[in-house]
């Protein structure tokens, strides 16, 4: 929502999938052949959103967010790797940028010196440094609006794109964006839409741990005193339904 050129939130939910504890789910609006520098660091700082609101809220990490830090990694590394999308390296690509078999990175001699070497790790440092901050920008500047989310989240477990906007927009006083439309599966498969394997291998199409993960385990370790505002007889978040 306050993240420029991202797709739209289609649902949050805190109940498990799999080996993750929350999943935010991300539709297209449309069909995507390519991604931009500007989209490519909306979406890692989006990765961060999960472990930023953990470390705000609670005061600490956990492993919670490590695959959403693996790809937001990866990612950045492409950017200046393989997409000369960093100044300092430059319109250069290092490395190989296809299939990796097994044993293929041990026998892989590297193209570029030490020096080299040593910029690239800075740079993708660099990238990750500055989403990280922004992240925790929009999150202090979002904190009531992360607040209701997670309320909503505790009392509901699921939500959908447009109820996540309407909660935020209320809790912030006024609208976050301008408008917010959320693409159905539907829309998405009329339209064309849908992940490039290619882009990022290994990447699930619009999912990654976010704040549901962190709420989640938050729950179960019993971080979330009894008598908070998740408690039975608590008031309602404006614009939800609570659970019956």
């Amino acid at each position: 929502m306050t993240v420029p050129e991202h797709d739209p939130v289609y649902k949050v939910t805190i109940i498990p999938r799999g080996r993750a504890l929350g999943v935010t789910q991300f539709l297209p609006e449309q069909d995507r052949y390519s991604m931009s520098k500007r989209r490519l660091e909306s979406s890692i700082a989006t990765l961060f959103g999960g472990r930023i609101a953990e470390e705000l809220i609670f005061g600490t990490l956990s492993t919670g967010g490590s695959n959403d830090l693996q790809r937001a990694t990866e990612m950045a590394r492409k950017m200046v790797r393989e997409f000369g999308m960093s100044e300092r390296v430059g319109p250069m690509a290092w490395g190989n940028g296809g299939e990796v078999f097994l044993g293929d990175d041990l026998m892989h001699t590297r193209d570029y010196s030490d020096v080299t070497s040593r910029v690239i790790d800075e740079e993708v440092e660099r990238i990750l440094r500055d989403q990280e901050a922004r992240a925790l920008r929009l999150l202090r500047e979002h904190q009531h609006g992360l607040a209701a989310v997670a309320q909503a989240l505790i009392q509901r477990e699921t939500i959908n794109g447009l109820e996540v906007a309407r909660i935020v927009d209320q809790a912030y006083g006024r609208p976050v964006h301008d408008q917010l439309t959320v693409p159905s599966f539907a829309t998405v498969l009329a339209n064309g839409a849908g992940h490039d394997p290619e882009a990022f291998p290994g990447e699930a199409p619009g999912m990654g741990g976010g704040p549901g993960a962190t709420l989640q385990s938050a729950r179960a370790d019993g971080l979330l005193a009894p008598d908070g505002p998740h408690a039975p007889g608590a008031p309602p978040v404006p614009g939800t339904t609570p659970t019956r």
